[in-house]
């Protein structure tokens, strides 16, 4: 590689004047740094171009492979009749669940996600299936007892987040329950998150999906919470935004009545946030 050092040892030519050859040596080097700094900088571009390519085939492989897993013939019908409306292929695509990764389903209740998480990681992965030890939790006992009987990497965790030992899971996903704590206590959710940030690796990923409210309305007896207030929250508690999406975006959801309203079907606009420790 040329350097510019080059130009420095043509300092003999540059002191007695600026004769025809002199310059010309000058111009051919100049041109010469200029033609390998593109070619380096091509060859950067490329090999980006190369390894972001080969990382969407990855992400696209494992969005058509859960989209296939999850048409499992002993998977429980209400589980897949809620499929439509959450869309978790695309889901996890957009969080970046792999194969392999070790997760954590926040509030599981019954596992509706745990199941699908336990088909996206794999037989080389380990999903945890967390309730907190409250009255509630014993309503889905069988339901879950059920899943981990036909899911062997799916672990029935009943206990404190706190529990988990730190920087052991690769992601995390709280799905339509963080309005709940939130709108209990924020003092409450701070701790929830204080422990999921504990639990998660360096550069492991949160997903929220909640029920999206609206700033000023009361989200509370909605059971919805804002955007804002979501976010909020999560970066309070030491997390960095790293990307939001539509994909469960209901338009004809104006945010005035609650999720179980029978006129929305269950089908509520929903905030989808990917949130990650700092590496």
């Amino acid at each position: 590689m040329v350097s510019f050092n080059t130009l420095t040892s043509q300092q003999g030519l540059l002191n007695v004047g600026w004769d025809r050859r002199a310059s010309v040596i000058v111009l051919e080097t100049i041109i010469t740094l200029w033609v390998e700094l593109i070619m380096q900088s091509s060859i950067k571009l490329l090999v980006s171009l190369l390894l972001a390519s080969q990382c969407f085939f990855v992400f696209a492989q494992s969005a058509q492979h859960l989209a296939e897993a999850i048409l499992d013939s002993q998977r429980p019908a209400q589980d897949k009749e809620r499929d439509e409306n959450r869309k978790a292929p695309e889901i996890l695509e957009f969080m970046g669940v792999k194969q392999g990764d070790s997760v954590l389903d926040v509030i599981a209740m019954g596992g509706w996600y745990s199941e699908v998480l336990s088909y996206a990681v794999g037989g080389s992965g380990t999903v945890y299936m967390h309730n907190n030890p409250i009255a509630i939790t014993e309503r889905s006992t069988d339901e879950r007892a059920e899943r981990t009987s036909r899911l062997k990497n799916v672990n029935d965790f009943v206990g404190s987040i706190g529990q988990i030992p730190a920087s052991s899971i690769d992601f995390a996903i709280t799905a339509l329950n963080f309005h709940d704590v939130y709108n209990r206590s924020e003092d409450d959710s701070h701790q929830l998150l204080r422990q999921i940030y504990s639990a998660l690796k360096p550069g492991g990923v949160l997903g929220i999906i909640d029920h999206k409210g609206t700033p000023g309305a009361d989200n509370v007896t909605l059971h919805r919470i804002t955007f804002e207030d979501a976010v909020t929250s999560a970066v309070e508690a030491g997390f960095v935004l790293t990307g939001t999406s539509s994909i469960l975006k209901n338009s004809d959801d104006d945010h005035t009545l609650g999720p179980f309203d029978p006129s929305l079907g269950r089908n509520t606009d929903r905030l989808v946030l990917r949130l990650a420790k700092p590496q």
